[in-house]
């Protein structure tokens, strides 16, 4: 059975982008070899930098690209799940990290992550 991968908001816009470059040889080995994976805050937080002009593409489309390039998948951990594991979070006020780290969480999944504070907090994050 294949291991269900997150992938963080950065990584995921990188990707769409073709910055290949950015990752590491096993890193990007992780997401042609694995199910990758994104959490819908994913989602909300590219609309946030849509609106506030830090990238230029629509969520839907980046994800959609996502889907067809590299089967992308939606988690499908509940909001409520999400948000229980999330309250105890607490090692940052970023409320979209606590979320894409919860759920990632619920699955003991590995995130691939650049924030340093996430790879300090969450053993599962890589980079």
């Amino acid at each position: 059975m294949e291991s269900l991968i997150f992938l963080d908001t950065h990584v995921a816009i990188w990707l769409y982008a073709g910055e290949l470059e950015l990752f590491r040889p096993k890193v990007l080995k992780l997401i042609n070899d694995e199910q990758v994976c994104i959490s819908h805050m994913v989602r909300l937080e590219m609309q946030y930098l849509n609106e506030i002009g830090r990238i230029n593409q629509k969520p839907d489309s980046i994800i959609e690209s996502l889907m067809e390039e590299i089967g992308l998948v939606y988690s499908d951990n509940s909001i409520e799940r999400i948000v229980n594991r999330a309250i105890h979070l607490d090692f940052t006020r970023d409320p979209f990290d606590r979320m894409i780290v919860a759920d990632a969480c619920i699955n003991n999944s590995l995130l691939i992550s650049k924030d340093q504070i996430i790879r300090k907090n969450y053993k599962n994050s890589i980079w």
